[in-house]
């Protein structure tokens, strides 16, 4: 009996203590509670960046990257077989229309000129010998019809003399059939030679423009040769900058392999890039920002290739100031395609604050304390965020990154550096 007493005193006691345990953690967190409630958080005026609410306009943008490129850059290319011989100009120097940029070797292309030279004179040669050949070719075959002609008029007479000689006498019928059948087989063969002149004069033509034609081909080949010697004089066509030579003397180089490449630096577009999911954003004469170091200038999309490579689309922009001073050639810069914009609209610099969905909560900075108030956040770009709702320009908002502060209301701006 004595132990069943001690057994149910012993659990009563544990019970107490569980109690006091869970009472005592209940009260704390109740008065952890009412301290937090009672107590604001403090915050130095160091650790944020602030901005000023403005009235102003505001373009939405995407980002790309770009790279500026000269407007104009010719690739001079070998226009013959040869070898380098002699480099007048390194990358990097001026030239001016008609200079000389490097020298060929253009002795074997020479040599096949001449070769070439010689052998259309031959062809015109063989052209006037066959032209020959065909006129003598033509000239007996109608002195043999005029002959076939003179042949039919005499047995005509021989037909008409049997005739008169029969009907007096003194010949026979035989003699008769005999001179019609002479007659008529010699206009045969004068029909005969006749469709050989014919056939004669169309094969001459035949063969006269075969022997033409391939001569003309021979004459433009001979042409376009000596253009390509013309040409391997390698000269700039226009002012501007040598930005590549090739300089291995002695290499040799085949027809269309580049030489040189000369760029005017008067103009410059830029060369856009952008991941193919903005695609459908994208379009010719969109407005385009480019940022060169703290300066925006503006452009146009003019080109968009239409091949996607690696996920990646390309684009052509047109600028306003095609000769700005900051322009330079294979410079790295940020741009910015602008889909949208408004005017006079309330305005903040972009910061860290601003993020995810349009509507947010952020801290309006007033008499030394930072009030949390949602606000509707409208076009956006690298400089600017668009605002609506509850405020004024002239309002002082935190940009900086306050996620940690997403459960309290009211912030102590504490002016102290430290």
């Amino acid at each position: 009996m004595d132990t069943v007493i001690e057994t149910e005193v012993r659990s009563q006691k544990r019970r107490k203590r569980i109690w006091f345990i869970l009472s005592g953690t209940a009260v704390l967190v109740l008065a952890i509670v009412l301290l937090r409630s009672f107590i604001t958080p403090t915050l130095n005026q160091s650790a944020i960046a602030t901005a000023v609410v403005e009235r102003g306009d505001i373009e939405n943008t995407i980002n790309a990257s770009g790279e500026i490129l000269p407007e104009f850059e010719e690739i001079i290319s070998s226009p013959i077989n040869a070898s380098v011989q002699k480099v007048m100009l390194d990358a990097g120097a001026a030239i001016k229309t008609g200079q000389s940029i490097l020298t060929l070797d253009k002795s074997s292309a020479q040599s096949m000129y001449e070769k070439q030279e010689f052998q259309l004179d031959s062809k015109r040669n063989d052209i006037r010998k066959l032209k020959l050949e065909l006129d003598k070719s033509f000239f007996d075959i109608k002195s043999n019809n005029d002959v076939k002609q003179l042949r039919i008029n005499s047995l005509e007479a021989d037909v008409e003399n049997a005739k008169r000689l029969f009907k007096a006498g003194g010949g026979t019928r035989e003699d008769i059939e005999q001179a019609e059948l002479n007659l008529k087989v010699a206009r045969l063969e004068k029909l005969q030679l006749e469709n050989e002149i014919r056939s004669k004069q169309q094969t001459m033509e035949v063969e006269m423009k075969e022997a033409t034609i391939a001569a003309a081909i021979q004459e433009s080949d001979l042409r376009d040769l000596a253009r390509k010697l013309q040409l391997a004089d390698i000269t700039a066509s226009r002012n501007g900058v040598v930005t590549w030579v090739n300089k291995n003397i002695g290499a040799s180089i085949h027809e269309g392999d580049a030489l040189a490449r000369i760029a005017d630096l008067s103009s410059f577009k830029v060369q856009g890039s952008i991941a193919d999911s903005y695609l459908d954003q994208l379009h010719n004469g969109m407005s385009a920002l480019i940022r060169i170091n703290e300066t925006m200038v503006r452009g146009e999309v003019v080109n968009i290739q239409p091949s996607i490579q690696n996920g990646i689309v390309t684009f052509n922009i047109q600028l306003n100031e095609q000769d700005n001073k900051l322009l330079r050639p294979n410079m790295k810069v940020d741009v910015f395609l602008v889909t949208a914009s408004k005017n006079n609209v309330l305005r903040v610099a972009n910061g860290p604050a601003f993020k995810g969905p349009p509507q947010q909560d952020v801290f309006i900075v007033r008499a030394g304390k930072a009030e949390k108030r949602q606000l509707t956040i409208g076009l956006s770009n690298f400089d600017y965020v668009e605002l609506t709702g509850n405020i004024q320009p002239g309002d002082i908002i935190i940009t900086s990154d306050m996620s940690a502060y997403k459960n309290t209301r009211e912030l102590i701006i504490n002016n102290s550096t430290k």
